[in-house]
């Protein structure tokens, strides 16, 4: 298990710009891919973004395509997810993810082994 905890969400207007970021206990953190997902009211947990262990391989959910971008700094252990032209449908908890032993991207949650508490992230029409 490594400890992952997430920053940077809150309430914003529609158009707006955030950064989450995502900070990790895990020493090997580099050899680790990373992933954020969602979660919304009444809706279930969906796969937002991912990057391998390199940062060289990212993958995105067609929802947020364009809008969205991963990346990573392994020194020192942090991901960050910067979220551009924000939509009210955006709006969710937004948990960060480890796929320990695994340098490959996923955008299957069941492949995560740690997850972060959340952050919210609310956006007004």
């Amino acid at each position: 298990q490594v400890q992952l905890v997430e920053s940077g969400g809150g309430l914003v207007q529609a158009g707006d710009s955030l950064r989450l970021v995502c900070v990790a206990s895990e020493r090997t953190f580099s050899w680790v891919a990373m992933g954020w997902f969602r979660q919304a009211p009444g809706k279930e947990r969906e796969f937002v973004a991912s990057t391998s262990s390199s940062g060289l391989t990212n993958y995105y959910a067609d929802s947020v395509k364009g809008r969205f971008t991963i990346s990573r700094d392994n020194a020192p252990n942090t991901v960050y997810l910067q979220m551009d032209s924000l939509k009210p449908e955006d709006t969710a908890v937004y948990y960060c993810a480890a796929r320990l032993g695994f340098s490959m991207a996923s955008t299957y949650a069941g492949d995560f082994d740690s997850w972060g508490r959340g952050t919210q992230v609310t956006v007004s029409s």
